[in-house]
């Protein structure tokens, strides 16, 4: 049975801190939101917002100590 998804739209999810290609391939109507991405080369996890091929990357800030 034949796609009606050209083979043109898809793309491979690139790491974005070394560049590298990750296992992930995405077609160009996917949407990630809080998607934990993991990088085989660099071997670093990021959280990421992908939009139409767009990456964003998201920023946690880190757990603060409670004082009192």
């Amino acid at each position: 049975m034949k796609s009606d998804v050209p083979a043109e739209s898809f793309e491979w999810l690139l790491c974005p801190v070394c560049g590298s290609k990750t296992r992930i391939k995405m077609r160009s109507d996917t949407q990630l939101i809080n998607f934990p991405l993991f990088c085989p080369k660099c071997r670093k996890e990021t959280l990421i917002h992908v939009e139409k091929f767009h990456v964003s990357v998201i920023t946690e800030p880190d757990a603060q100590t409670q004082s009192r």
